[in-house]
């Protein structure tokens, strides 16, 4: 398996995440309705995704660009602080302080071509901290203190008989949408098995940006342009001595592989998309996942990096459209964390 990583460039707000489960989920709708895409249908593409994924895509971080250098800025990983951060030698008063400050700090920078050797020799950074690096001399930047922000767009639905709004189905209501710093790019990071060319993930993933992602695409939301793709090998992003895994979206992982595990869960209420939406049953069965950032330790390190990637394909999600399967993959960077 092969490794990209794409450089994308936020053209609206987004009214759907840009997890990875989600992104693998709009590029097989692509799939679906285009079988010369890939050169296979979409049935044949995930006729043993179980046990031979044709590819595994990463959530959406960010790359910014500071003194010249190229900085990746990741979610801060899912571990108990004191194994990041030095909080040895503190009073107890001290540390309720420090601990506050240092929750905010929720993501890391990764420069071009430095490894993470070891999580706690890593810079972690606040919101704040990042922008005060990369903010221009206008007045508009100068107030945005978030790198991602809500935004809450208020609605009307006209009633034609009275040329109003009204109640029920005629009220006025609100949506909320994320809205990305000006001018910040996004990554993400795509696996592709042997048959699978970037170029075709490229062009799926034009045509998701030009037609909008996730909710609301039809009303503007949702809109990136794709920058490039570059080849890229994460274990060389990683520790050289490591033992753990640091994983990039939201993931299954396998049952007696981990000897220890840390994440937050995250529960995917899923829905069908597209024509499946309007389907008499548009909902999937649920998903316990564990959100990326999330940090495991292999039984057997050796074994674990032989794959480029962790977890399982999810199955029996849906009565609607048995065949429906869920990306519980993660492409992770190997790193080392204090047992």
């Amino acid at each position: 398996m092969k490794t990209y990583e794409i450089t994308l460039k936020p053209n609206s707000g987004f009214g759907t995440p840009l997890k990875g489960d989600t992104i693998f989920g709009h590029i097989c709708w692509q799939a679906a309705y285009d079988p010369g895409l890939f050169g296979k249908s979409i049935g044949q593409l995930l006729s043993d995704y179980k046990t031979d994924p044709f590819l595994i895509v990463s959530s959406a971080f960010f790359k910014i660009e500071t003194n010249g250098t190229t900085v990746r800025i990741l979610k801060r990983p899912d571990v108990p602080l004191y194994k990041i951060f030095d909080l040895s030698g503190k009073t107890k008063k001290d540390l309720i302080k420090e601990r506050k400050v240092l929750k905010g700090k929720r993501w890391m920078k990764i420069p071009h071509n430095q490894r993470i050797e070891s999580l706690k020799i890593v810079e972690y950074v606040s919101d704040n901290e990042l922008i005060e690096e990369i903010i221009s001399d206008s007045e508009e930047t100068k107030r945005i203190r978030l790198l991602v922000s809500e935004f809450t767009q208020p609605h009307n639905t006209i009633n034609r008989l009275t040329n109003t709004t009204g109640e029920g189905r005629f009220a006025p209501f609100e949506l909320d949408q994320n809205i990305f710093f000006p001018g910040i790019l996004l990554i993400i990071y795509v696996g592709i098995r042997e048959d699978i060319d970037i170029k075709q993930v490229q062009m799926a993933l034009k045509r998701i940006g030009d037609m909008g992602f996730g909710r609301d695409a039809s009303t503007g939301l949702g809109k990136f342009d794709v920058i490039s793709a570059v080849e890229t090998n994460l274990f060389e992003m990683g520790s050289t001595n490591s033992n753990a895994c640091y994983t990039l979206s939201p993931s299954v992982p396998e049952k007696d592989i981990f000897s220890h595990t840390y994440f937050t869960p995250f529960t995917r209420f899923g829905r069908h998309g597209d024509i499946l939406a309007k389907s008499s049953n548009p909902f999937k069965n649920p998903i316990i996942m564990a959100d990326e950032g999330a940090v495991f330790v292999p039984v057997n390190m050796e074994n674990t990096l032989k794959k480029p990637y962790i977890g399982v394909g999810v199955s029996e999600l849906s009565k609607a459209q048995p065949v429906t399967v869920a990306q519980g993959y993660s492409l992770y960077i190997p790193v080392y964390v204090e047992v």
